[in-house]
């Protein structure tokens, strides 16, 4: 069984390590065929846009659409003058696309054409040129390279994590030096991890046109879903869901012998995989707008935004069953099942960020800070960005109804821009994910989530839902306060025997599977009594029972 811990191993490293070196696999060769691939439709797009506002008389139509004609006429000749000092480098080629952009703009500007200028986003309008232009490995062999980097990870994954059902024993939950592990204990192995994985979230948030190495391998996948080569979108959400399923079955193995941890994770995979990954693929493939119908605002920030809610309206009657949607799981659902619940109902058994905080950040679960002080800044975080996003939204809908870009001098395409940045990008992504070798799993969920601040709300003040606790039976052996990913020192409220009812616990129920003694539950019972607060006071005079408090 070790041995097969090894294979397993080794094609693990073997096939993240390819995966990494893919990066710089492809070469560029920029060519007249390449950038008019790109230009063409674009070009013939505003075209056919001139000619219906020639035929219906329309002059501003008519002069918006010329603009736009000859603006990109002018940089394709640009990009078609100047195309052999590129080089092949992806890095070369990247920037001597954006420099000619950039410098295409900023003459537009000088002559005062503010009209004509391209707003594209550089990167994305270099990659978009990059890619009809690579060559090499990536580009020939993609369905060799989709096997031995993700093929190769999983099959390695699923060969290191199978012979622990022998070699861990009998059922039950063991710390086997969970602080003693370099990977597990903050150690070099999880600084490396770290590394790699805020380095990985950076350049697919900010940097598409260097990524396009990884890309290119999951093509195969993308056209048999959807008919379309794969964008980086893509790439992650097939890396979130194979990730997913090779942690699942960790998952699986760890807590044989725990029945709601297997049903638990069995939800929050199917979840990501068919809500968040299939559906929306399949959508694309069908011309229809893609929705993650799991996905909630303020998580889902954009969903007020004016490109969304026009899309939506313009599709017919989907995209008005995806807007009723949409609003049904704000209004209606969160509080609902909130209410019968808990928040556990979204964030333990839905989410696709707490799927991969459940899964790929089990390893890491104990390395969450348990301190007061950390307690204050999670609660000052989360909800300030839940207000930033309400903020952000009101300002999106009453621009969207009134027509105006500023209200008070506040522009709301810099603040959507600004969220977008900070919160969707940095926050979620590069620190919610990329520190989990660090801070623990659920950093996201619980210090910058705006909907896991919404959904705590509802449970703290008007839930059915505690984790209940029998303070005779608590031995103090802490498993429950190390293992809570929230980081609610749990054994400071089984000592007392009190109801834990915290907006920030999401319900994961592993401090109760963890304890030895069976001293915590996850119930959903009345109201009534659901908050006893101190029962037993432990002080100088040793235990006693509070008079004062209602049971």
């Amino acid at each position: 069984m070790k041995s097969i811990k090894r294979i397993g191993l080794i094609l693990l490293i073997a096939g993240i390590s390819i995966f990494t070196l893919s990066l710089v696999f492809p070469s560029y060769e920029i060519t007249d065929y390449t950038v008019n691939q790109h230009f063409d439709p674009i070009i013939h797009g505003y075209q056919v846009d001139l000619k219906k506002a020639a035929a219906e008389g329309d002059t501003s139509a008519v002069t918006q659409a010329k603009i736009k004609v000859d603006s990109y006429s002018a940089l394709r000749d640009r990009l078609l003058t100047t195309k052999g000092d590129y080089g092949v480098n992806f890095v070369a080629v990247s920037s001597a696309i954006r420099t000619q952009l950039n410098e295409h703009n900023e003459a537009l500007k000088a002559d005062r054409k503010g009209d004509a200028v391209i707003w594209d986003a550089p990167r994305d309008f270099a990659a978009s040129i990059m890619r009809p232009a690579a060559a090499g490995i990536s580009v020939g062999m993609k369905g060799l390279l989709l096997f031995l980097t993700f093929g190769l990870a999983m099959i390695g994954g699923v060969m290191y994590i199978l012979p622990n059902v022998v070699l861990m024993g009998p059922p039950g939950i063991k710390n086997h030096h969970v602080f003693h592990e370099k990977p597990t204990n903050r150690g070099w192995i999880g600084w490396l991890v770290f590394v790699w994985l805020v380095s990985f979230y950076i350049l697919l948030y900010f940097f598409p046109d260097y990524t396009l190495g990884w890309v290119f391998p999951t093509d195969p996948a993308s056209q048999f879903l959807k008919n379309q080569d794969a964008s980086r979108w893509f790439l992650y959400g097939l890396m979130y869901c194979s990730v997913m399923t090779v942690m699942a079955i960790r998952m699986y193995v760890k807590y044989r012998n725990n029945r709601y941890q297997i049903v638990r994770t069995s939800s929050v995979l199917f979840f990501q995989v068919a809500f968040a990954f299939l559906i929306p693929e399949l959508l694309t493939r069908f011309n229809r707008p893609s929705m993650d119908f799991k996905n909630i605002w303020p998580l889902d920030y954009d969903f007020f935004f004016n490109w969304n809610l026009d899309q939506l309206i313009a599709e017919g009657t989907l995209g008005v069953f995806m807007l009723v949607w949409g609003i049904a799981l704000i209004v209606v659902a969160v509080p609902v099942f909130v209410y019968f619940f808990g928040k556990r109902w979204y964030c333990s058994w839905v989410c696709g960020c707490g799927g991969l905080a459940e899964t790929l950040g089990d390893p890491y679960r104990q390395l969450s800070d348990k301190s007061v002080k950390a307690w204050k800044i999670e609660r000052f975080l989360i909800h300030g960005v839940l207000v930033f996003s309400i903020f952000m939204t009101g300002l999106t809908l009453y621009t969207y109804f009134s027509g105006v870009s500023q209200v008070a001098g506040v522009d709301t395409y810099d603040v959507q821009k600004t969220y977008g940045f900070l919160i969707g990008s940095v926050f979620s992504g590069v620190i919610g994910t990329g520190f989990y070798p660090v801070m623990g799993s659920r950093v996201w969920c619980r210090f910058g989530c705006p909907l896991a601040a919404y959904l705590g709300l509802v449970q703290r003040f008007k839930s059915r839902f505690r984790i209940t606790t029998n303070g005779g039976q608590c031995i103090s052996c802490g498993n429950c306060s190390t293992y809570c990913e929230m980081g609610i020192d749990v054994r400071w409220y089984a000592q007392r025997g009190q109801n834990i009812v915290r907006s920030s616990c999401v319900g994961c129920g592993i401090c109760s599977a963890v304890c030895p003694r069976g001293v915590l539950k996850l119930e959903n019972g009345p109201e009534e009594g659901r908050i006893n607060d101190n029962p037993i006071i432990i002080g100088k005079e040793g235990i006693q029972l509070s008079t004062d408090v209602t049971m």
